[in-house]
């Protein structure tokens, strides 16, 4: 037996108020939204953790740094490749400046600190793009909704004074039309929750991820190209060309 009758919730939003259609159609409008942000972020942001994920392993199991960023070159649209390719152009501009050999030694790292720091930033802005909508929905909808609800009931208790009636049957269609609202408000708010707090998840570790990264790239850079010394090892090389 059906609790509630064929076509009675349409029958309610049809009877509703202007306002309340209003804010029911603005409600349906994010959730939409909503819901098409949450698909696309769960496969650009589940294929970017893939590719940092791939990225590190290659890079701790190349044998040089060219070889490991030219392994990762070849998927043009991970983020390593792109944070990679901004550190190299980077290094080869001080690499050909005019430049003494030992100011080179004091500002490479530096210099691709700083490069490596902003195009993770960078990286991590792309990525987050359309996160503070899904934020929006969360907090603002159930008010959005309820916004509505209590402009309902207003409507409702109104109507009751002008038909100077107070029963049952009379407040009952209105505010449960009015209460429609909120719980719209609600089935907007509580994905668009969940899914917040998800991303960000994911989002932390591919930031951690991208952070690793560009230590190795600074590791190897101190370890393979040959112009770049640490100071302890500049002195002694000059001290012993001044015996």
């Amino acid at each position: 037996m059906d609790m509630i009758p064929q076509g009675d919730i349409l029958a309610m939003l049809e009877s509703a108020t202007v306002v309340v259609k209003g804010v029911l159609c603005l409600l349906v409008a994010m959730s939409l939204w909503s819901w098409t942000i949450i698909f696309w972020k769960l496969i650009s942001l589940g294929r970017a953790r893939r590719l940092v994920l791939r990225g590190n392993e290659i890079m701790e199991d190349a044998d040089s740094l060219s070889s490991g960023l030219q392994k990762i070159s070849a998927e043009k649209s991970s983020p390593l490749h792109r944070i990679g390719t901004a550190a190299v152009k980077e290094f080869r501009s001080l690499e050909k400046s005019a430049v003494t050999p030992s100011h080179k030694r004091k500002l490479i790292k530096d210099t691709l600190r700083r490069v490596l720091r902003q195009r993770v930033s960078s990286e991590m802005k792309k990525l987050t793009s359309s996160l503070s909508f899904l934020a929006t929905c969360a907090n603002g909808a159930p008010f959005i909704g309820l916004f509505g609800t209590v402009w309902g009931i207003m409507h409702s208790f109104h109507s009751i004074g002008l038909a100077k009636s107070a029963a049952l049957a009379a407040v009952a269609p209105g505010i449960s039309e009015a209460l429609v609202a909120t719980a719209i408000g609600l089935a907007v708010a509580i994905p668009a929750t969940i899914a917040y707090n998800f991303f960000l998840g994911v989002l932390s570790g591919i930031e951690t991820e991208m952070v690793n990264f560009a230590s190795s790239f600074l590791n190897r850079v101190e370890r393979e190209v040959s112009w770049v010394e640490s100071k302890n090892a500049a002195a002694k090389g000059e001290a012993a060309a001044g015996e």
